[in-house]
């Protein structure tokens, strides 16, 4: 059988086109590791500004003078909270006595499901600010829990806990008015304003119990419960 020109050539013309992709790839891969480099820092900078942005509206900058996103505890599941996941406690200080602790929360008894706070806390037990962060409530019943939500803009719902504390608001008034409590509530949604208090009141607790250790901990670690 006679080999023709044009079978003796195709092992070289398979690696001759082997080559020309590895180059491509590597040119590629290249790009992409510059192109990551590049713009790394504009995409930390961006998260680190909504992460603050999030954490002004629960805390003014005023009331500490650390860098607050590096002084951080990562907490394991926390049931008081309601997470059943690892999250972020950040810790605010001034002078370098603590001033306020921020972290997650979630009442689970919504009244479409979960629903996500950001609670901040100050070191003698005042709430400094409570937000939602995530929600499915009902829009136009229930979602007034969200302060862009809320038609009255000059008291939105949520603000409400600012500076209760368990010093100054008894257990039994950590509830709606309809049930007795001290937390006002829009007529026709109550299961959702029911379901956040009952959050915050056991972050608070969970707060009073630990901040001691808390505060305590070296940055980065894990805390305790």
């Amino acid at each position: 059988m006679t080999t023709t020109a044009k079978e003796l050539s195709a092992p070289g013309m398979a690696a001759r086109t082997a080559a020309i992709l590895f180059v491509f790839v590597i040119i590629f891969t290249g790009l992409l590791s510059a192109a990551y480099l590049w713009t790394k820092p504009a995409i930390e900078a961006s998260a680190t500004e909504e992460k603050m942005k999030l954490v002004d509206e629960v805390l003014p900058r005023s009331e500490y003078d650390n860098a607050l996103l590096e002084d951080t505890l990562t907490l394991p599941a926390t049931p008081e909270l309601g997470l059943n996941e690892p999250s972020t406690l950040y810790r605010a200080r001034r002078g370098g006595q603590p001033a306020a602790l921020i972290f997650e929360s979630i009442a689970p008894d919504g009244y479409a499901g979960k629903i996500r706070l950001i609670v901040a806390i100050r070191a003698d037990g005042r709430l400094a600010g409570v937000r939602v962060t995530q929600h499915k409530e009902t829009p136009g019943l229930g979602d007034y829990i969200e302060v862009k939500k809320d038609k009255n803009k000059a008291r939105p719902w949520i603000t409400q806990f600012v500076d209760m504390s368990l010093a100054t608001v008894s257990d039994k008034d950590w509830k709606v008015k309809k049930d007795g409590g001290h937390l006002d509530y829009y007529a026709g949604a109550t299961v959702t304003p029911r379901a956040v208090t009952k959050a915050v009141f056991k972050a608070v607790h969970w707060a009073e119990a630990n901040r001691n250790q808390l505060f305590a901990e070296a940055a980065g670690k894990g805390g305790s419960q």
